[in-house]
């Protein structure tokens, strides 16, 4: 008798690794975002937002806001790429799973780490930076799964 075994797809299994593992790291008192990059189905760093390492975190001190936006913080997308940068990865041809749209600024960083495909989960405030990606071609999708 066959058994019938549902696995989650390769971008259902690295989202929920964003959602339910990576971004539950975040220490931003906001919102708590995780980024996971991936090449051939393998991941090649993850990332959250979160203060630079050895900072203070806005769990502990509160947020540094200036014109409503928290800079005390680095995005997850911002932080996956630096830990690539700091580890020597390449991230040329990767795929990025990110729990929310990523802003404009982070848009213009994946752009020039290489990445080539975005798959997101929640909309971000604003689609500015899915405006940039589409103009550079880049296939930016947003997750509906579970």
């Amino acid at each position: 008798m066959e058994q019938s075994h549902d696995r989650p797809s390769w971008d259902e299994y690295f989202m929920m690794m964003a959602r339910d593992v990576v971004a539950q790291r975040a220490t931003c008192n906001r919102r708590k975002v995780g980024a996971v990059m991936v090449r051939n189905k393998r991941i090649l760093t993850t990332g959250y937002n979160g203060s630079p390492p050895g900072m203070p975190h806005c769990t502990e001190v509160g947020c540094w806001e200036v014109d409503g936006h928290c800079i005390r913080t680095i995005h997850a997308e911002q932080n996956a790429i630096a830990q690539a940068a700091l580890h020597g990865v390449s991230t040329d041809g990767a795929t990025i799973y990110i729990t929310a749209a990523p802003c404009v600024n982070c848009a213009k960083l994946l752009i020039a780490a290489g990445v080539s495909r975005v798959v997101y989960a929640d909309e971000y405030t604003e689609s500015l930076g899915q405006q940039v990606l589409a103009e550079k071609g880049i296939l930016c999708e947003q997750y509906t799964g579970r």
